[in-house]
């Protein structure tokens, strides 16, 4: 779990910090018009906050895990990580916040 937890730190990091913007699914894709459209920045601020959101409660599963010695514990931080940062992130992503209105 731990594994995955830097897997989402490090995306992170590389599509804020590294500008790898071309790890977006669909922007890279996208002609070079459509993407003037989109506050490419503010994406990628939301991309890292979201990927460290979820590598915390991968960690913390974990360490709740160790504490009590239930294995369980962190595949329900995982899944829950999973189930809530995903969908967060569509819809956030894709929400007219980061068009830019001309």
């Amino acid at each position: 779990m731990i594994v995955a937890a830097i897997i989402f730190i490090i995306l992170g990091i590389l599509i804020k910090y590294g500008k790898m913007y071309w790890l977006i699914a669909g922007y890279n894709t996208m002609p070079k018009e459509e993407k003037e459209k989109y506050n490419i920045e503010g994406i990628a601020n939301l991309f890292r906050n979201v990927m460290f959101g979820m590598a915390l409660i991968i960690i913390s599963g974990y360490l709740i895990a160790e504490l009590t010695e239930n294995p369980n514990i962190q595949n329900y931080a995982f899944w829950t990580s999973m189930i809530i940062g995903i969908p967060y992130l569509l819809i956030k992503s894709n929400s007219n916040k980061y068009k830019i209105k001309n």
